[in-house]
């Protein structure tokens, strides 16, 4: 299996980033953000959106995706992550073999600067990413407004 880097250099094409959004939101589980806001951070990884960019790494085997991460960047330093790692998928039969740690040690290694993710409370994928040295510091209270 391979990991593929993509970034502002390494580019994603439409037709990628479409096969990747509906891989995320396919295997995303109870947590998924709907596919349009799944594309959305796709698109402003590939800066094909106004903003900084990002990342966004796939693990394939045989040519099919098996995993993905989108990381978009903040431009923040200090008072906030450089990163934020928005997505992180495997699919279902290859969960429990590494790939999700494998992914998030390429992130930590190819990420430059504090790379915060928003995570669920409830989300049993916890543990994994405390195990990978990321620390609970803040609680999110976010203001929705329709």
């Amino acid at each position: 299996m391979t990991i593929k880097t993509f970034d502002a250099f390494t580019r994603l094409s439409i037709n990628d980033i479409n096969r990747t959004a509906n891989f995320i939101y396919a295997n995303s589980g109870d947590f998924r953000d709907s596919k349009s806001a799944i594309r959305k951070s796709l698109l402003y990884a590939a800066k094909e959106i106004a903003g900084l960019g990002g990342y966004v790494f796939i693990m394939e085997h045989e040519n099919n995706i098996v995993g993905a991460v989108v990381v978009n960047k903040t431009g923040m330093n200090e008072y906030l992550s450089e990163n934020i790692l928005v997505y992180i998928a495997v699919k279902e039969e290859y969960r429990g073999q590494g790939i999700t740690s494998e992914l998030i040690k390429h992130t930590k290694r190819y990420c430059r600067g504090a790379i915060a993710i928003h995570i669920n409370k409830d989300n049993p994928m916890i543990k994994l990413f405390e195990d990978e040295g990321f620390e609970a510091r803040n609680i999110e209270m976010r203001l929705t407004r329709k």
